[in-house]
């Protein structure tokens, strides 16, 4: 047998040796690398699930809620939303990407906790944020919306996104299964967010205030967070921090006044007497002034496009009842001036939100019955279950100041207006628009393509294109002239001009047609391009 020298045997591997260099994987035959078992790196898997389920769904909570935030201060228009996604999007890349550096640098499972806590502390603070800051930015447009956005959404979906990449890193035991479970955890917290999507806007949003959204959202973070903490011990310190910053800013949640009674799914609505008349009450919902109701008066109307709208329909139809749809509730102003000066008519009120109708009946005098009905759905699609031929006259006022529902300024809304208006029937719809009044001209031009007959009302310098305001636009198989229009005009306080042709022309200027298929109505709103 031969003898090898000394010099050159070889020591044994050492005991663990084939765990340092890895084993054949039985179906490829190829090295693996094994398990990690370094103590204290790991959560298990459920635990670990759990956060970054649980922090995606509340990144969409503070994704939707910021809008509603906003909406008194900015409007809820399609830029308000656009404003929303765009900075959710750059905080969750923010926050992944410093949360994987986070996991590589630091013991990963000593990081969850405490982003719980910071994260759940932040979402009890955004609304205090945006009742500060928010007067400060009001009415203008899109960078106002985007500064009260970053202001009370982007740190805390920042902090709330960097959590499920640290969750998969306190899984990452073996390198060879890395693909299947950055998967599987991408999978489930995109489920989350889904959860925290779907929960909010159907059931949270419709049911609760923001505020106790926001409350019952940031209470989970911070009770889980401090789970997570006193489940790995030694960061107990942080449960402390968390406790005490959770009295703070729920105290700020719960303290500070809104500005509004009432959070609906769509607006903040509240109703104030008017302390110049004795039956006055005046409905604002989000930052505008929409409504005026005088309780003891119904025919009294306090705005002047009320009253040119009283103008017309006194111009079209002096005596006898009217058949009248309406679109908007708000105060319920029109509906009930026309049963006290018609009396009666008929009135049917598409108004979309169910808390404007009860702050209706609850504090501006509203009496529903078979004269006066009211339907709490879309305009759009009720308009469709409507009989042909059935009103006299369709009163659109559902465009506030820069929150216009753009699916009812389109020729296929206006088609189905035509189609339920009578022989003669009259369409009613006042705008809101300011110098270059680009979205008066395109409505203008959209009901030219619809109705043989437009005009507009508004007052002299109006109707020259000279200022903003409220117009209204009168559109049918014919209109009222402008001389029985301004005789009508007499009975009332504001003085109104009825624009010639060639002014209606003007107004109109060759602006493209708002359809289905081309509505940019915030774009050709937007306030900043009114300074």
């Amino acid at each position: 047998m031969a003898v090898v020298p000394d010099d050159q045997q070889q020591e044994p591997p050492p005991a663990d040796a084939e765990s340092a260099a890895g084993v054949a994987d039985p179906d490829t035959g190829a090295a693996t690398q094994p398990p990690d078992t370094t103590p204290g790196r790991w959560l298990n898997q459920p635990e670990a699930i759990a956060a970054a389920v649980l922090s995606s769904a509340a990144v969409l909570v503070a994704e939707l809620t910021s809008v509603r935030l906003a909406a008194p201060y900015v409007g809820m228009t399609f830029e308000t939303y656009t404003s929303s996604i765009g900075v959710a999007l750059a905080a969750i890349a923010l926050g992944a990407n410093r949360g994987g550096r986070a996991a590589d640098t630091h013991r990963p499972v000593r990081l969850i906790g405490p982003l719980l806590l910071v994260g759940g502390v932040l979402m009890l603070v955004a609304r205090p944020i945006v009742l500060a800051l928010g007067p400060q930015v009001r009415g203008t447009g899109p960078l106002g919306g985007v500064t009260l956005i970053v202001a009370a959404a982007a740190v805390p979906i920042a902090v709330l996104a960097a959590i499920p990449p640290i969750a998969v890193k306190t899984q990452l035991r073996r390198l060879d299964r890395s693909g299947s479970i950055v998967g599987r955890f991408s999978a489930l917290g995109t489920i989350g967010g889904l959860v925290g999507t779907f929960l909010t806007g159907f059931v949270l949003l419709a049911t609760l205030p923001v505020s106790w959204v926001l409350g019952a959202t940031g209470i989970a973070l911070l009770l889980a967070g401090l789970w997570y903490t006193v489940r790995l011990a030694s960061l107990a310190r942080w449960a402390g921090i968390g406790v005490v910053l959770t009295l703070v800013a729920g105290g700020g949640l719960v303290l500070l006044p809104g500005t509004c009674d009432h959070e609906t799914a769509y607006y903040c609505a509240r109703v104030e007497p008017d302390p110049g008349r004795d039956g006055g009450r005046v409905l604002y919902l989000d930052d505008l002034t929409h409504s005026y109701v005088d309780l003891d008066d119904p025919k009294f109307l306090a705005f002047a496009y009320t009253q040119w709208f009283a103008a017309a329909i006194d111009a079209h139809q002096p005596t006898g009842p009217v058949r009248a749809l309406h679109i908007g509730g708000g105060g319920f102003t029109m509906p009930r001036w026309l049963a006290a000066t018609h009396p009666g008519s008929y009135s049917k009120v598409f108004e979309v939100d169910p808390v404007v109708l009860e702050l209706g009946r609850e504090q501006l005098g509203l009496r529903t019955g078979p004269r006066l009905q009211v339907r709490t759905d879309d305009a759009r699609t009720s308009i469709m279950r409507e009989r042909t031929g059935s009103y006299d006259i369709v009163v659109g006022d559902a465009f506030g100041d820069v929150s216009v529902p753009w699916h009812l300024t389109t020729r296929e809304f206006a088609t189905d207006v035509e189609r339920v208006l009578g022989p003669d029937g009259l369409y009613m719809v006042n705008v809101i628009d300011n110098p270059p009044l680009d979205f008066l001209a395109a409505e203008i031009a959209t009901l030219r393509a619809v109705f043989p007959s437009v005009t507009v009302i508004s007052t002299g310098r109006g109707v020259n294109g000279a200022e903003g305001g409220n117009f209204v636009i009168l559109a049918g198989d014919r209109v009222p002239t402008a001389d029985a229009i301004e005789r009508a005009a007499d009975r009332h306080e504001y003085p109104l001009t009825v624009a010639t042709q060639p002014q209606v022309g003007s107004l109109a200027r060759n602006a493209r047609m708002l359809t289905d298929d081309y509505a940019p109505v915030d774009q050709l709103l937007t306030p900043y391009r009114y300074a």
